[in-house]
């Protein structure tokens, strides 16, 4: 499975597929009572914003996962956060209504900040249909990039992420727009790119492209082309880069 990779990383990945793997039955348990995360019997902490388990969203109907090793291009349309020349880099596919997403993204931007210069992050987006509102805030996200160029795209996910409930219409759509003012973007011009469907097929090649990465689930995030599925914890994807800078 991890032919041509070290031995060190070869263990590390273990791992964070070992820990994918046994939360993964909790999460089909979940699935099968309506994707809402709540199981019969179980009484739900209120106010709970995102789920702990670390296994991602799944995919219908898509193979087991991606290969140990994956040959990524960054793209010139790409969302770089970091430093382009960095030596690690880690492509995010992520659905902004992914509960698991949002637990992931504050490790990401904690390492983006504890690796500074030594690693960048590039977000694509990978809607999961079940989520019915995650195409169009992908969207959106897109449209801030057009006006406010790559600090607003960065700006505009965070906030969502920060918002959002999940699981599907978390973040509702009529929030868009005043989401868009709020970041100092012109609302008029904003409301245009989103509502004539600018950046439709945009998000739809990213999906495509992340399942012809075999992407099943979200998130799902490839290291030097290593992938790492699920919202692993902080300490393993930090592991995984430090296996790499050695």
């Amino acid at each position: 499975m991890f032919a041509g990779v070290s031995p060190k990383l070869t263990f590390i990945m273990g791992i964070v597929s070992g820990v994918a793997a046994v939360s993964l039955a909790g999460f089909v348990l979940a699935v099968s009572y309506g994707l809402s995360g709540n199981i019969p019997g179980v009484k739900q902490p209120v106010g709970t914003s995102a789920p702990t388990a670390t296994v991602g969203a799944p995919v219908p109907n898509q193979p087991a996962g991606p290969p140990a090793n994956v040959t990524i291009t960054v793209k010139p349309d790409d969302h770089i956060r970091g430093d382009a020349s960095a030596p690690i880099t880690l492509v995010e596919y992520s659905d902004l209504e992914c509960p698991f997403c949002k637990s992931f993204h504050p490790g990401m931007r904690q390492l983006m900040q504890e690796y500074a210069g030594k690693v960048k992050w590039v977000y694509r987006h990978f809607p999961l249909s079940f989520h019915v509102n995650a195409q169009k805030e992908a969207e959106a996200a897109e449209c801030a990039g057009k006006l406010g160029g790559n600090e607003k795209f960065w700006a505009y996910i965070d906030k969502i992420f920060e918002r959002t409930t999940s699981n599907g219409t978390g973040f509702a759509l009529d929030a868009l727009v005043p989401l868009a003012k709020e970041l100092d973007l012109n609302d008029a011009r904003f409301k245009t790119c989103l509502d004539t469907g600018e950046f439709t097929a945009h998000v739809q090649q990213d999906l495509q492209e992340g399942v012809d990465f075999g992407v099943n689930g979200t998130p799902t995030t490839f290291v030097n082309g290593q992938p790492v599925e699920g919202a692993v914890p902080y300490e393993q994807l930090k592991a995984v880069v430090d296996s790499l800078l050695k």
